[in-house]
């Protein structure tokens, strides 16, 4: 699925350290917790969470957040329906990534287990 380029660079400049936040007040009102949060972005990206806490409180955008990730190579697992784009169909990469994050983030608030959310 094509995206437009306002929309790539949208999510390109989106600051990881302000979406964090929203991230965790979605799971935790569904009754999850930061620790999976945090779990779930390490298995995406590689960081621990000494360095998700750097970045949740940097300015640092999505694009230097995902450049310096390390992709889990079973990433392409994720599909699925998120902000009305199917993920495994978005052409552009960094966007894709994005989505992933998100989708990922859908499937701890709707009390999916982690071992289907970690693609186990």
């Amino acid at each position: 699925m094509t995206t437009t380029a306002q929309h790539d660079e949208r999510m390109a400049k989106m600051s990881f350290g302000l979406v964090y936040p929203l991230y965790i007040q979605k799971v935790e009102r569904k009754g999850r917790t930061q620790k999976e949060l945090n779990q779930v972005i390490t298995w995406l990206t590689g960081y621990d969470d000494k360095e998700i806490k750097e970045y949740a409180d940097s300015e640092i955008s999505f694009e230097q957040f995902f450049a310096d990730a390390k992709l889990n190579p079973n990433a392409h697992l994720i599909t699925g329906l998120i902000c009305g784009y199917r993920v495994e169909e978005i052409s552009n990469p960094l966007t894709q990534k994005v989505r992933y994050l998100d989708k990922l983030v859908d499937e701890l608030a709707k009390g999916k287990s982690m071992d289907k959310i970690l693609r186990a």
